[in-house]
């Protein structure tokens, strides 16, 4: 027995099903040729999951950083929110619904300042600068 992995894809700017269609061939074949043991695909009402079994980790690594599974996973519907990889079996495991990212933990999770009152400024008395007003130096 090995090692599953999942990549999970969900719907974005086109339908999952396009992506699988068109990268399918390919990561089954990188897969197969450096080692895989298994392999599956689930069609989910939000997207799809590719399963893959490795005998180990380092087989998963190879896989995972080859130019063509880099290719496809940069290809996603969704580069943002829609691509989740993941050791073990996923997709079909019970959820009822998509998983959904995690907050962002560090500085991307902090609340942004209520606004405030916006600056004001009283234009109506103020003359046009002279020559060395603008460049900043006092006259003498």
């Amino acid at each position: 027995m090995g090692e599953w992995w999942s990549i999970e894809v969900f719907h974005g700017e086109f339908p999952a099903q396009r992506w699988r269609e068109s990268y399918s061939n390919a990561l089954i074949e990188a897969a197969l040729s450096h080692g895989a043991s298994g392999w599956e695909w689930h069609e989910h009402r939000w997207g799809v999951v590719f399963e893959v079994e490795f005998k180990d980790d380092a087989r998963w690594e190879v896989f995972r950083a080859l130019p063509v599974v880099q290719s496809a996973l940069d290809a996603v519907p969704d580069p943002v929110n829609g691509l989740i990889v993941y050791p073990g079996r996923g997709g079909a495991a019970g959820s009822p619904s998509p998983r959904h990212p995690r907050p962002v933990a560090g500085a991307g999770a902090m609340s942004l300042p209520e606004p405030g009152d916006e600056p004001y400024v009283d234009l109506t008395s103020a003359g046009p600068a002279g020559p060395y007003e603008a460049a900043g130096a006092v006259e003498v």
